[in-house]
């Protein structure tokens, strides 16, 4: 069933997918609206990094083979599903426990708001700035989608335009 990694690359492979397990639970999220849709897409994430790994030369970062890899699965998603794209149900900031109840609902209601608005952003925006709120520089995020880092700048100036505009007419 085809190629699998040798070696370290099973550590390596173990390694990438816990420590971003929830990186990819979201990115996933985004493309899939149904649970059992985000679970899939995540396996074939992994079973797509788990061919990949004995290519893995090291000509960028593990996370950024690992989120260009999951890219590609979820723009090949995308082009055989043809679904509407949802997130919604995705956690853009961890939740503090210990605040208080107002003070979590209106963040609540914020992630909400700022979740509806990246919905409405066109794929070529909505990616790159999933991939910088999971923390990815420029350097990686033009790896990952294979543009530029002068575009992934053009492109999350733009979504962020788009962004604001959208959040501002919601309080409208």
């Amino acid at each position: 069933m085809g190629e699998s990694p040798t070696g370290g690359s099973e550590v390596l492979f173990e390694r990438l997918l816990k420590v971003n397990r929830q990186a990819l639970r979201r990115l996933a999220a985004s493309y899939a609206r149904v649970a059992s849709d985000q679970d899939d897409l995540l396996q074939e994430i992994a079973i797509a990094l788990w061919r990949a790994l004995p290519k893995f030369r090291g000509e960028c970062s593990e996370r950024a083979f690992l989120f260009r890899i999951a890219h590609n699965r979820c723009m090949s998603y995308v082009v055989k599903r043809r679904s509407t794209i949802g997130l919604l149900d995705t956690q853009v900031d961890p939740e503090d426990p210990r605040c208080n109840v107002e003070a979590q609902l209106s963040r609540e209601h914020e992630r909400g708001r700022l979740a509806r608005a990246i919905q409405q952003l066109p794929l070529i925006y909505r990616e790159v700035v999933l991939l910088m709120l999971e923390g990815l520089d420029y350097r990686e995020i033009s790896e990952v989608v294979g543009i530029s880092e002068s575009n992934v700048g053009a492109r999350l100036n733009r979504a962020r335009q788009q962004l604001k505009k959208a959040m501002d007419e919601e309080l409208s």
